[in-house]
């Protein structure tokens, strides 16, 4: 798992630097998760979090104020003698000079926000949740269509960035093109987004690279998108079954999650980004509840019914 660079998160979540003598290159958070000290503050450090970000609320702030100096002091101390990533302040509140003192000299960075605790808490766990989840990168071409993260998937050649560029013309989004980066965020959910350096191009055969922002406009790209379908483009091979009903639904796994696929033979007259617009609209009505396959089954059957009558 790739660390998180203290600055990165300094600079994503407006923090304020409350120990600025502190050389925080190279310094990275590891995990996810924070933890508020509260039962440390106390004495109590058995099963604690130190690899955590520290992040100390209005209560917390509150519990130190009722300690004598020498009891806070005592606290701080032990506190700081873990390497704890960093401790931030919320709510704009002022730790003490003693305690920014011993930060500086046990070298824990001390941060502040604005924020109230419970909002920033979730705005830093759902932001490092993302950056720190597994990642792959693959060949391939990520598009959203009508909301439906498509990718686009096959081999070098055969017409991924040409479908994308023809979405993109018909109104749809690009993520990113020839590299997509996959991150697990949970359990159901996988986010697709580009490298830094190919962001918004897209390599057409015999044209070169196309800026898609500078072309189409800031509507017609976008940074990242959930995966919701891939489809495999191959060729056409007329020995094949392909499926032509629908009816039972097919699989790619990426990172232990599986994502509903399609395979699309490709042949000449054949309009692919007509056809990724239908799947893309056939899979959310799929998921409010709406199988076309399975209705023509339901009305076959009724109709095979009545005859045997």
């Amino acid at each position: 798992m790739n660390g998180v660079a203290l600055k990165e998160i300094i600079e994503k979540m407006e923090l304020k630097n409350l120990t600025p003598e502190i050389d925080l290159e190279g310094r990275m958070v590891n995990v996810p998760d924070i933890n508020r000290p509260a039962l440390q503050l106390t004495g109590f450090f058995d099963h604690f979090d130190s690899d955590r970000v520290q992040i100390i609320g209005y209560v917390e702030y509150a519990f130190l104020q009722t300690l004598t100096d020498e009891r806070k002091d005592k606290i701080y101390n032990e506190l700081l003698s873990y390497e704890v990533p960093c401790i931030i302040v919320s709510r704009d509140l002022e730790p003490s000079e003693s305690f920014l003192k011993l930060a500086d000299e046990k070298q824990v960075p001390i941060f502040s926000t604005s924020k109230q605790t419970s909002a920033f808490m979730a705005e830093i766990i759902r932001w490092l949740n993302v950056k720190l989840a597994p990642c792959i990168s693959i060949h391939g071409v990520l598009v959203d269509v009508n909301g439906v993260g498509v990718l686009i998937m096959g081999e070098s050649g055969i017409g991924k960035s040409e479908a994308a560029l023809e979405l993109i013309k018909r109104g749809h989004r690009l993520v990113t093109d020839d590299v997509v980066e996959i991150r697990k965020v949970s359990d159901d959910t996988l986010v697709g987004s580009a490298p830094e350096i190919t962001r918004h191009f897209i390599e057409l055969r015999g044209i070169g690279i196309v800026d898609v922002k500078t072309l189409f406009g800031v509507q017609s790209v976008k940074e990242t998108q959930n995966i919701d379908m891939v489809i495999t483009l191959e060729e056409w091979d007329k020995d094949k079954e392909y499926d032509r009903l629908g009816l039972e639904e097919e699989y790619t796994e990426f990172l232990g999650n599986k994502v509903v696929s399609h395979s699309l033979p490709i042949r000449p007259g054949r309009n692919l980004a007509v056809i990724v617009e239908s799947a893309s609209i056939n899979h959310r009505q799929k998921q409010m509840g709406y199988n076309a396959a399975q209705e023509l089954y339901r009305r076959v059957q009724e109709n095979l019914t009545k005859n045997s009558k």
